[in-house]
């Protein structure tokens, strides 16, 4: 059995939509154990607003604190050691749990998850990575979303490796193609960090086909796209509005 720690004290709206959530998925799934994180009174008093009681896969941890969404990811780590958010990450620390899901604000999830899991040994940096449809009807790995906005050229090697293997485990791909986010797919476009990051990426033993432009990101060119969390973030916000505005019309 897998088991995931629930910050629901995250997000604009807390346990009102974590906790609905997080019990439509047990009914769905039937291998995985799910630990509700945070005020013990507001997650209860979710669970009996539904009509629901405790079922045999879930369990409520409490913590007495909340991360909001607009606090500096510096003072939620130094200040919130009882947040609903740290106690989750707290619980895969310790082996309570094996992932840690949040709703929260993304730059404390990111602060505290480093500063409490660590890195993996060559790894500078975790990266927020989203899968996006493309017209292959496949997916696309972007990375990163947010969480680096000033990326130097190994950091983006980073992210190249730590894409490729994600596809590798879900997709069961050997060899994910991997493609560079720049203004060009000629050689000499870019900055310097995106051109340094190119010629890392050729010599590092991925599946690495050049540079690629945002649109080759729909179009299913490659399976991983790495960019820094600046142009990341605004791709992605981009494609929201996009699609907002299509399922409005």
């Amino acid at each position: 059995m897998i088991t995931v720690a629930v910050d629901c004290m995250g997000g604009d709206h807390g346990p009102h939509v974590t906790v609905p959530a997080a019990l439509e998925f047990l009914a769905r799934t039937g291998d995985v154990d799910v630990v509700l994180v945070g005020r013990r009174e507001a997650i209860e008093a979710e669970l009996a607003a539904g009509g629901r009681t405790m079922a045999k896969r879930l369990r409520v941890h409490h913590a007495a604190e909340l991360v909001a969404m607009d606090e500096p990811p510096a003072q939620a780590l130094r200040y919130k050691k009882d947040s609903s958010m740290r106690v989750a990450v707290n619980l895969v620390k310790s082996g309570e749990a094996h992932a840690c899901l949040s709703a929260g604000n993304t730059g404390a999830l990111m602060a505290i998850s480093r500063f409490v899991l660590k890195t993996l040994d060559g790894i500078d940096r975790p990266a927020i990575a989203t899968v996006l449809p493309n017209m292959k009807r496949t997916n696309t790995y972007v990375l990163d979303l947010g969480a680096n906005v000033d990326c130097t050229a190994e950091h983006l090697l980073q992210f190249g490796i730590m894409g490729a293997m994600l596809v590798a485990a879900v997709e069961h791909k050997e060899r994910p193609t991997v493609g560079l986010l720049n203004i060009g797919t000629e050689d000499i476009k870019g900055n310097e960090a995106v051109k340094q990051a190119a010629g890392l990426l050729r010599g590092s033993g991925l599946n690495f086909i050049g540079n690629v432009e945002g649109n080759d990101i729909y179009k299913g060119t490659v399976d991983v796209v790495v960019c820094d969390g600046f142009v990341g973030n605004v791709a992605l916000k981009a494609s929201e509005g996009v699609a907002a505005m299509l399922t409005s019309t």
